[in-house]
């Protein structure tokens, strides 16, 4: 169960809500706007390494600039912002994987003692 914070800094959005007049049918904030103007240029440049071709109306790069925010965005709360979201997404990414076959540990065993009554 989440809590509602009593501080009105926390429940405050910086939303944009469109040009004066023209209300935009969708309430984003700022940071989202921005996640996604980085993302579709990046989207764009990948899909040039893979074809070669820039197209005109970037209809794939914008979709998955979309999902992608969306997904970023699901994650992001007052404490976790969004640049932290993608840090331990890209963490948790890189990180090493347990073996695919189980690894025994070497077994030490003494052969042989010896008990000396002198430190060297």
């Amino acid at each position: 169960m989440r809590l509602r914070t009593d501080d009105d800094i926390y429940r405050a959005r910086l939303v944009y809500l469109g040009p004066p007049g023209y209300t935009l049918p969708i309430h984003l904030p700022y940071a989202q706007y921005g996640v996604f103007m980085l993302l579709v240029p990046l989207f764009m440049f990948i899909h040039y390494l893979f074809t070669f071709d820039v197209e005109l109306f970037p209809a794939w790069e914008i979709a998955l600039a979309v999902v992608t925010t969306s997904f970023i965005f699901r994650y992001v709360d007052p404490d976790r912002p969004a640049r932290m979201v993608v840090r331990t997404a890209l963490t948790d990414w890189r990180r090493t994987r347990e073996p695919a076959t189980e690894q025994r540990d070497p077994r030490l065993v003494a052969t042989r003692i010896r008990v000396r009554e002198e430190l060297l």
